[in-house]
């Protein structure tokens, strides 16, 4: 499912034009970018939660060349599902 798909069940559930749900549908995701880039906890109640971690600087490896590399500290965003999505992925 992709951001038109779930425009599109969206605009068909509720009544909406196509391209009503699709701006719903972007601003959700904006909103979300939003708050992790300003390094908040997203809490969807009966889905999940998304976190910011930091990743710090490490030493790899080039696979190809096997040279050693430095790996920049980064921010990742890590999803989490709620019991009822786990639940309802596994019966």
């Amino acid at each position: 499912m992709n951001n038109s798909d779930l425009a599109e069940t969206i605009a068909g559930d509720n009544g909406l034009s196509k391209a009503d749900a699709r701006k719903i549908v972007d601003q959700l995701f904006a909103s979300i970018a939003d708050a992790a880039s300003g390094g908040d906890e997203i809490s969807l109640n009966g889905f999940g939660k998304f976190k910011v971690k930091d990743t710090p600087a490490r030493e790899g490896r080039n696979p190809s060349t096997g040279a050693t590399i430095q790996i920049a500290a980064a921010r990742k965003l890590t999803f989490t599902p709620a019991k009822a999505v786990k639940d309802k992925l596994n019966g």
